[in-house]
């Protein structure tokens, strides 16, 4: 189980000073180090409306199930503050859906941001109070304890115990690998998009585990559903996730939508990650739906080949204390700061991802730094494809011959083949239900590690 403690719970007042919207933070990180209840940013919201929907929003998705819907543990957002914003991120109870949202500097007005990551208490009379803010008065904003002494001295405080969010660490890995290689599809209207979503079926408990839709870009003004994909097609799967967006489109100016970039060995009938980024006076709303309704991110084994074979844990430990809640990671600088060649500080850059040390910003084309309580090694104990590939490699189960690798012993031996491009493909039972969309066997893995450990002592 994990703890959240927090002095008191977040809520929304009102006195004669105006509205205020205090959020309550547990235990995090900071450049001074691990502190109780951090204290981030105190000042106004410069769209006060839009700023509640869009954390409502957030907070939405961390408290539904959207396949297999089901009561469950809401867990708190985790917030980071990079120094110049603050950056709200959320995963459903499926882990299917990622939310964040990015309070810009044009959306803050008040002292300095600090840096650290935390999580913020979201509780049922705070979503209530946040549903009613409107109109044009200022609301104020506190992140973190404004006076810790006193909160302590009065012994009040509030505890969660939840569930120990591992899901949540691997979406936050996985879904940084995917986003990164998502690109511009469509720039529409929010007006268009609130029409488009209009047409959305309410989900059933079942519709959202078997409906994928596929709309073309028009004109770069609008989206048109289309009966079968093709190359120009972007795939919206279970596509009524999207509907958590309806409360926060009425603020916008504009909706970005990103999809990946089709590999060649791909079907294009094939269903894909999809992200839509909401322009709000100030902020950025982001909302990346999984490929399946019924797939978490937590499970898409994009990170396990350079978990495998990634950067050395020296590289890795110095590019992460070099991170420092940077809003965009400059890879030539750590270069410069660390000594190491700009393809080291990638890979370790990389590895530390596995950790959810870093997430990817698309509107910037950047990755950010966050900094959770899990380790680099720890990840690889939560991953038991990378576990069985070590085991593999260990026993002596890899036999390399060209292109090919033999894994295994005795009954259980598997062939692992690398076409041209260096994709590789198995003849086990994983491989033949996935297709490599869920990542890397551990077979493959295995000769990855085994390939990589020759090519270096080759050199």
């Amino acid at each position: 189980m994990h703890s959240y403690i927090y002095l008191q719970p977040s809520a929304v007042s009102e006195s004669t000073a105006g509205r205020a919207l205090a959020l309550a933070t547990s235990g995090g990180a900071t450049p001074a180090g691990e502190v109780a209840n951090p204290r981030f940013f105190h000042g106004f919201l410069t769209a006060p409306a839009a700023a509640a929907a869009a954390l409502l929003t957030v907070a939405d998705v961390a408290a539904t199930r959207y396949y297999q819907p089901a009561a469950s543990a809401s867990l708190d957002p985790v917030v980071t503050a990079d120094g110049d914003r603050l950056r709200m991120e959320s995963f459903s109870g499926c882990c299917g859906v990622y939310a964040r949202l990015d309070i810009l500097a044009p959306g803050l007005d008040g002292d300095d941001v600090g840096h650290g990551t935390t999580n913020v208490d979201i509780n049922s009379p705070l979503r209530r109070a946040l549903a009613r803010i409107g109109g044009l008065d200022p609301l104020q904003l506190t992140v973190g304890p404004d006076e810790l002494e006193v909160a302590t001295l009065d012994g009040r405080f509030v505890e969660k115990q939840v569930p120990l969010p591992e899901r949540w660490l691997r979406g936050f890995a996985e879904a940084q690998v995917l986003a990164a290689g998502c690109t511009l599809r469509a720039e529409i209207p929010a007006t268009e998009a609130s029409a488009f979503l209009r047409t959305v079926p309410h989900p059933t408990l079942r519709a959202s585990a078997r409906t994928t839709r596929w709309v073309v870009p028009v004109g770069g003004r609008t989206l048109r559903p289309t009966s079968r994909p093709s190359p120009e097609a972007v795939c919206l799967p279970g596509p009524e996730r999207l509907l958590a967006l309806q409360q926060v489109l009425r603020h916008a100016t504009t909706v970005r939508v990103y999809a990946p970039v089709r590999a060649e060995s791909r079907a294009e009938s094939d269903a894909a990650a999809v992200v839509w980024e909401v322009q709000l006076p100030g902020m950025r709303l982001t909302l990346m739906l999984s490929q399946n309704a019924s797939r978490g991110f937590s499970g898409e084994g994009g990170v396990l080949r350079d978990l495998a074979t990634g950067a050395t844990a020296d590289d890795t430990d110095l590019v992460s204390a070099l991170l420092a809640w940077e809003p965009r990671i400059d890879v030539a600088e750590l270069s410069r700061q660390s000594g190491l060649p700009a393809e080291r500080v990638r890979a370790a850059l990389t590895v530390l991802g596995t950790s959810g040390q870093i997430g990817y910003d698309l509107a910037e084309e950047a990755h950010f730094h966050r900094h959770l309580p899990f380790s680099v090694g720890g990840a690889e104990a939560r991953n038991p494809r990378v576990r069985g590939a070590r085991a593999l490699v260990a026993e002596g189960a890899v036999r390399l011959d060209g292109a090919l690798a033999q894994v295994g012993k005795g009954e259980h031996v598997h062939v692992v083949r690398a076409d041209d491009a260096g994709r590789l493909s198995c003849t086990c039972l994983w491989w033949a239900k996935y297709r490599g969309g869920r990542g890397p066997c551990k077979h493959a893995l295995a000769a990855s590690m085994v390939r990589d450990t020759t090519t270096k002592a080759a050199r």
